[in-house]
């Protein structure tokens, strides 16, 4: 029995799903077919269940790389292998819309938990089979995409900016969010499977105008969609080795 998700691993399949928002992690479990509620503890709440024939699990993780480490660290005990972020990002570029989808390619390490993995001088940055695949699933839904390099931080609300942000942006940073630098960083450490897929709620400075907030929806449901049919194209190449 793990220490924060309680649950019989055969509940628990080898292809996850990490969104951070809870309520996002039902929204995906509506895809399932024999969807379940696998466990609620510790502020995580996980379900299992079949999309197009392959056992997937998704798991709320809340906010921020301490939350995200803890929960992949023990579905990993469970068995799981493969984890894609299906989650929600600011962007930056003046031509990046709410309810934009982004793929990360790679992630600026701003937050500490990884840190405690690898030092920071190592990149984080998802699996290539993880990011080919959604990639592939965003032009086959014909579903645009922002492929580049994010930022993850953990202070929120912290009240100095990151350091060289500007210069950044001017480099083509493309979203921020809290967990797929944590993600990334334990995938490459364990030699698990990672990528990240979120939906843009726009400029992270601003506060979100109400009607935007039909425009992010549907960005997330683009997300969720790209996520999934990722993760059952990876699950069939698995099937074939």
């Amino acid at each position: 029995m793990e220490w924060h998700i309680k649950c019989d691993p055969r509940d628990i399949a080898r292809y996850v799903f990490t969104p951070g928002d809870q309520a996002r992690a039902r929204k995906i479990a509506d895809h399932f077919d024999r969807a379940k509620l696998v466990t609620e503890s510790r502020g995580y709440s996980v379900f299992s269940g079949d999309y197009k024939g392959i056992p997937m699990t998704v798991c709320g993780t809340g906010m921020g790389g301490p939350t995200v480490g803890i929960a992949v660290e023990e579905l990993a005990h469970m068995g799981a292998d493969t984890f894609i972020r299906i989650g929600s990002c600011g962007v930056f570029q003046t031509w990046q819309k709410t309810g934009d989808v982004v793929i990360a390619s790679g992630t600026v390490r701003a937050g500490g938990t990884a840190n405690a993995y690898l030092p920071p001088i190592f990149p984080a940055v998802p699996d290539f089979v993880v990011l080919r695949a959604l990639v592939e699933a965003s032009e086959e839904l014909d579903i645009p995409a922002v492929v580049g390099v994010g930022i993850a931080t953990d202070a929120f609300y912290a009240p100095r900016g990151v350091d060289h942000l500007d210069d950044l942006k001017k480099a083509g940073l493309v979203s921020i969010e809290m967990e797929s630098d944590t993600l990334f960083i334990l995938g490459a450490y364990h030699g698990w499977r990672t990528g990240m897929v979120a939906a843009s709620d726009g400029d992270p400075g601003a506060i979100k105008p109400a009607d935007k907030e039909a425009d992010f929806h549907r960005g997330e449901q683009n997300a969720i969609k790209i996520g999934l049919q990722a993760m059952w194209k990876i699950a069939q190449t698995d099937l074939k080795e």
